[in-house]
């Protein structure tokens, strides 16, 4: 659902408006941050013209070089990131930076934008302007990026136990491992794009200096989560081997079960294939015992089998 959010100061509080019309009202260093949620390209427009900005395409936005990610000049800072949601989708962000106000555009709702806006209002007195609004949806993002690893850690746990007490391996744990994988991948990826945009903001002469201590301490904080995620990548890798090394013991099992029963059967089938040969002179032919005789050599010879085996402890 398109929408517009502009935060501005008035009498030491900060308020919002849903329209662009209050620019034409407020002075511009009131205004801290205008979020703009799939707004349309009127809109967009219109704000360009009045901030004097540029705000780039979906294209642009979504571009992987560094080039792209993060652009400063005299007087504005562009730095896109993806944020990350709880379907492990990313959204691509792009926020701009000018005379201390704040231009963030995106298409969807966000949990950190959110959880900003109560920080905002539960502490007024800390956001002046749009730099110290950005400083605080980064932190928030990192926050999120740390819970969603706890929460893999917790799932790479689980199913730790869970192979652990299963015997009957099914496909379905190697696709969770599979998975998880994938996740983690996911989430190094999205730090990894914070880490980027984050280090050129710390080597921009545009952030106050107030603000420099924060943004190192996000970087330590995205350091200490490549961390955990190399934990998890360790610790999956393990639990594959772990898998792949119970199939093949299993699947041993399976083969040795049907080695031993064919060598059980050998001395019988021998056996029976030379009494069922036709040949005219066979001197157990007529043999009254003969039928019970080729029976009880029959149970000799596989029980002689299976004693050799346990006396070998191949079983």
């Amino acid at each position: 659902m398109a929408e517009l959010r502009l935060f501005y100061q008035e009498d030491g509080k900060i308020k919002i408006s849903k329209s662009l019309e209050i620019l034409k009202k407020v002075n511009m260093k009131d205004v801290i941050w205008i979020d703009l949620i799939d707004v349309s390209d009127a809109v967009e427009t219109e704000l360009e013209q009045f901030l004097k900005i540029y705000i780039q395409e979906d294209e642009e936005i979504e571009e992987i070089e560094m080039s792209s990610r993060y652009i400063q000049t005299e007087d504005s800072i562009v730095a896109n990131s993806n944020f990350l949601q709880d379907n492990f989708q990313m959204q691509p962000v792009s926020f701009i930076l000018k005379n201390g106000i704040l231009v963030s555009v995106r298409d969807i709702e966000l949990r950190s934008f959110n959880e900003t806006v109560k920080k905002i209002y539960a502490d007024t007195r800390s956001y002046t302007s749009g730099y110290q609004v950005l400083v605080a949806l980064l932190e928030t993002r990192v926050e999120y990026d740390a819970d969603m690893i706890e929460d893999i850690t917790d799932q790479i746990t689980n199913l730790s136990k869970t192979l652990n007490t299963e015997d009957d391996l099914s496909q379905e744990i190697l696709m969770r491992i599979k998975d998880l994988q994938e996740k983690v991948m996911i989430i190094r990826q999205n730090i990894i794009d914070k880490q980027r945009v984050v280090s050129n903001m710390l080597k921009s002469n545009l952030f106050p200096h107030d603000l420099l201590p924060r943004l190192t301490m996000i970087i330590k904080d995205i350091n200490s989560l490549f961390e955990y995620t190399r934990f998890g990548f360790d610790r999956l890798d393990y639990l594959q081997d772990t898998f792949l090394g119970l199939v093949n013991i299993q699947q041993n099992k399976i083969i040795k079960i049907f080695t031993v029963v064919s060598v059980i059967f050998m001395p019988p089938t021998l056996i029976a294939s030379m009494y069922g040969m036709n040949f005219s002179y066979m001197p157990e032919l007529n043999w009254k015992y003969g039928y019970p005789f080729s029976i009880a050599l029959m149970v000799a010879f596989a029980a002689a089998v299976l004693w050799f085996f346990k006396r070998r402890k191949w079983l």
